[in-house]
C-alpha cells in the first residue's frame, strides 16, 4: 500500500511540474492527489504496520496489534490535526492577499512608483533589486514581484529590456522572502509550524539573503545589458491622477502585515490571529475612505456605475472578490498530500535514508541526541525547489527532521528552499507570475539568468555556514 501511495504521489507531482506542457492547473492534480492518497490511507488502513503521530512526533505504540475501529479513529484524528495545521496557513494567507488587493484597489502601490526618477538603467536595477528585497519581506516575494514588474512596464517601455530587469527582480524577490516570517510560504510554514522565530530568522538569514540579492545586481551591473538610458515615451510622463488616500493606504496596510509577527511575540497566538486583526482595521479604514468618495482610483469606472444606480461597493468585497482562490487550493491539495505520507513515517525513513547516504560537508547541523543532518543536504534541497515547488518541499521537511525551535538546520532550510527556486523560472511562485506577465521564455532565463541565481545561492549558503557561529 506504502508503494501506490508513492507512486500518486510521484505521478501527480509530474502533473504540477509539467503543468504548462499539460495546459492543466496545477490545482487540479493537488487535489486529486491529496484525496487519493488519504483514500488508499483510509482502505488499507489494516495492512500498515506503522503509523506517525505528528502530534506528539513519534510512532504510535502497538499500532499494527489494533482493532479496525482504533485504527480508523486515529486516522481521523491525524487527518484533522493536520488539517487544522494546514487552515492555519491558508488562514493567514488569505488575510495577507486582501490587504494587498485592499491596497491595490485604492492605487496605493502606485505611490512606489514616484520614487523612481531615475532613466540610468544600472541606476533601476539598484533600485528595483532592493524594492524587491524589502517589499517581499513585507508583502511576500510573489505579490512584491507582481506589483514591480507592473511598476517596470510602465517606466521601461521596451520588452527585451524590461525582462533582463523581471529576471533580477525575481531573484531579489526571492532573497527578501527568505529572512522574514511573512516573505514567503515557505518560511511562514516554518514559522507557523514552530519551528523558526521572527527574531532568529532576521539574525540567521538577513545577511546571507542581502548578499543572495546584491551580489547578483553587482555582477548584472557590469552587463551590456544594464548599460545606458532607458528609451522614454514622453507621452507617458503625466500619470493619471489617483486617490487621495492611495499612499495613507499603503503605509497602512504594509504596517498592519508587519504588525502580525510582534502580536504573535506579544500574545504567543498563531499568527492568523493577528493577521486577522490586521485585515480588520485595514478594512475598517477603507470602508471609511470609501465612504468619502474618494475620487479617480482604479475602481474609477465601476464606481461611477455603481453611484449612478445608487448602490456602493465595499472595497473589502472588492478585494476579497480577487483572491487568487486556485493558489489557496493548491497549498491545501499539496501539504495534505504530504501529510499522508508523513503520517505512515515514508518521509522519516527517507531522511534517515538521506542522512546515512548523503556525506557530510562543512559543519553538521544537529542536536543532543540526533544524528546530525549534513549541509549538503539541504543544499540540495534549495537545487532541488528549482525544479520541484518548494512549498511541498518544506512541508516534507517538517515531517522528515525534528529539530528543536530555531535550531539551525530549519534557518537553512528556510534560506535554501526560498532563494534556490531562482535558479529556474519556474522554481519558485515569483518565477512563475514574471513568466506569465512578461511570457519570458523558459531557455531564456535559463541562459540569461541561472547563473546569476545560481551564484547569489551558492554566496548565500556559504555566507550562511559561516555566520551561523556567531547565533
Amino acid at each position: 500500500m506504502e508503494s501506490v501511495i508513492i507512486i500518486v504521489f510521484v505521478m501527480g507531482y509530474l502533473a504540477i511540474t509539467l503543468e504548462h506542457n499539460l495546459k492543466l492547473d496545477k490545482l487540479i492534480p493537488a487535489l486529486i492527489m491529496m484525496a487519493v492518497c488519504w483514500a488508499i490511507v483510509a482502505l488499507g488502513v489494516d495492512s500498515f504496520s506503522n503509523w506517525f503521530d505528528s502530534a506528539n512526533h513519534g510512532l504510535v505504540d502497538g499500532f499494527a496489534s489494533m482493532v479496525h475501529d482504533d485504527k480508523m479513529h486515529i486516522v481521523e484524528e491525524t487527518l484533522l490535526h493536520h488539517l487544522g495545521k494546514t487552515a492555519e496557513i491558508l488562514v493567514f494567507l488569505l488575510g495577507a492577499m486582501t490587504i494587498v488587493e485592499i491596497i491595490d484597489y485604492f492605487d496605493g502601490f502606485s505611490t512606489i512608483k514616484s520614487f523612481v526618477k531615475t532613466k540610468n538603467k544600472k541606476s533601476i536595477l539598484w533600485i528595483f533589486s532592493i524594492l524587491a528585497f524589502i517589499l517581499s519581506a513585507i508583502i511576500d516575494n510573489l505579490t512584491a514581484t507582481i506589483v514591480l514588474i507592473s511598476i517596470l512596464q510602465k517606466i521601461v517601455k521596451n520588452r527585451d529590456e524590461r525582462i533582463w530587469f523581471a529576471g533580477l527582480i525575481i531573484i531579489a524577490a526571492n532573497a527578501g522572502g527568505a529572512w522574514s516570517p511573512i516573505g514567503d510560504v515557505t518560511t511562514t510554514m516554518l514559522w507557523i509550524g514552530n519551528k523558526v522565530t521572527t527574531l532568529k530568522l532576521v539574525e540567521y538569514l538577513l545577511i546571507p539573503s542581502l548578499l543572495c540579492m546584491a551580489v547578483p545586481a553587482f555582477i548584472a551591473s557590469f552587463l551590456p545589458a544594464f548599460k545606458g538610458q532607458i528609451d522614454v515615451d514622453e507621452s507617458d510622463e503625466v500619470d493619471k491622477p489617483k486617490s487621495p488616500h492611495s499612499a495613507r493606504m499603503l503605509y497602512l496596510g504594509l504596517g498592519a502585515i508587519v504588525f502580525v509577527p510582534i502580536f504573535k511575540t506579544v500574545t504567543h497566538l498563531p499568527p492568523y490571529v493577528g493577521m486577522m486583526l490586521s485585515l480588520a482595521i485595514v478594512a475598517t479604514f477603507a470602508e471609511i475612505y470609501s465612504n468619502s468618495k474618494f475620487s479617480i482610483s482604479s475602481a474609477e469606472g465601476e464606481q461611477a456605475e455603481e453611484h449612478a444606480s445608487g448602490a456602493h461597493h465595499s472595497p473589502v468585497h472588492a478585494s476579497l472578490s480577487k483572491i487568487e482562490m486556485p493558489s489557496i487550493l493548491f497549498f491545501l491539495g499539496i501539504l495534505m498530500a504530504v501529510a499522508a505520507l508523513e503520517s505512515l513515517g515514508i518521509l522519516f525513513n527517507f531522511a534517515s535514508t538521506l542522512q546515512d547516504t548523503v556525506p557530510m560537508m562543512g559543519t553538521e547541523m544537529h542536536t543532543e541526541g540526533t544524528a546530525g543532518v549534513s549541509d549538503l543536504v539541504v543544499m540540495l534541497l534549495g537545487v532541488g525547489s528549482a525544479v520541484i515547488d518548494n512549498v511541498p518541499l518544506v512541508a516534507a521537511s517538517l515531517g522528515m527532521f525534528s529539530e528543536p525551535l530555531d535550531n539551525e538546520l530549519w534557518h537553512f532550510i528556510a534560506f535554501s528552499a526560498g532563494t534556490g527556486g531562482s535558479m529556474l523560472i519556474i522554481g519558485s511562485a515569483a518565477g512563475v507570475v514574471a513568466m506569465g506577465m512578461e511570457k519570458i521564455d523558459f531557455f531564456w532565463y535559463f541562459k540569461k539568468i541561472s547563473w546569476l541565481a545560481l551564484i547569489g545561492f551558492v554566496v548565500g549558503s556559504a555566507t550562511f555556514m559561516i555566520t551561523r557561529t556567531l547565533f
